[in-house]
């Protein structure tokens, strides 16, 4: 029951988000300051106590990193194979990017964090590092070439080095690795601030949230919802039964590949010639049913 409370909850929130939106609470400028404090102030806050006391070898093994790429990209290329018949290259690249891309920092991690134990939360910190640097080139990849756009992949992945997410995940891996002591205060502080991710990313999602009902395209749509939190999870779940990974490492795998389709993925598709519509709708859909899957999930690992 306390998990079905939870994702409840998160559904709420969205909702509520969603709403804001709607009624011009949440404007363009509002939304875009809420995601900065999301982005820049409360994510790396999270990520940076889930991390700063704990080294890089108590996380990252070469099991798990060799793990979550194999399933990002086999996820990818299952996905260009179901989404080759697509008419549309716009369409066809939006939906094979959208099949795998999660949404790692805005769902995964602070639910992650508000679901499970620190060290499951610390795994899957480095979890969002490294797929961010395998979906984040792919993706880039898929686009421009489906659609004949310039987009440099270099410049994108020079971009990652002042990602304040990525940034405090290194800074949090170096501390932990130096054993370096973090004063009371300040660890009580950020984990405060922390706490907050989950609410006001949610917030931000349910504010991005948009359907073009003239654009809904059934079989496409239900596609990616099938590939991306159905197969994904599935796939990773089997992958990690097999590699030598712990608990911790399984669950937090597990889960955070089993999140719904990033809403960064519509602003790539708007910049790369993809089909913004159909982008939007698909975010839409796969984070409202991943309520239902996310359940199934944690349910069953936890």
């Amino acid at each position: 029951m306390e998990v079905v409370g939870r994702l409840l909850a998160l559904l709420v929130v969205l909702l509520f988000g969603a709403g804001l939106r709607a009624t011009g609470v949440l404007d363009g400028r509002r939304t875009e300051l809420l995601n900065a404090v999301a982005y820049y102030v409360a994510l790396p806050a999270l990520i940076f106590v889930s991390t700063y006391d704990r080294s890089i070898g108590e996380l990252l093994s070469p099991a798990l990193l060799g793990g979550l790429v194999f399933v990002v990209i086999t996820t990818a290329g299952i996905a260009w194979l179901v989404h080759r018949g697509r008419d549309s290259s716009a369409r066809r690249s939006v939906a094979i990017v959208q099949s795998y891309h999660s949404n790692l920092g805005y769902l995964g991690l602070p639910l992650v964090a508000a679901t499970f134990d620190a060290s499951v939360t610390a795994i899957a910190s480095v979890v969002l590092g490294a797929v961010t640097l395998t979906q984040l080139p792919v993706t880039i990849l898929v686009l421009s070439t489906l659609n004949g756009t310039d987009a440099s992949v270099a410049a994108e992945l020079r971009g990652l080095a002042t990602n304040p997410v990525l940034g405090t995940l290194v800074a949090g891996l170096v501390v932990g690795s130096l054993g370096l002591a973090l004063p009371s205060p300040v660890a009580t502080g950020l984990e405060g601030v922390g706490s907050l991710a989950l609410p006001v990313a949610l917030l931000c999602v349910g504010a991005s949230l948009q359907v073009d009902l003239p654009s809904v395209d059934v079989g496409a749509t239900a596609a990616v919802v099938a590939l991306k939190i159905g197969l994904m999870p599935a796939l990773a779940w089997l992958v990690f039964s097999i590699l030598p990974v712990d608990s911790a490492a399984f669950t937090a795998a597990v889960v955070m590949l089993g999140t719904p389709t990033a809403v960064s993925t519509f602003v790539f598709a708007s910049e790369l010639g993809g089909d913004r519509q159909f982008a939007s709708l698909n975010v839409f859909v796969t984070t409202l049913s991943s309520v239902a899957t996310l359940f199934v999930l944690i349910s069953l690992v936890g």
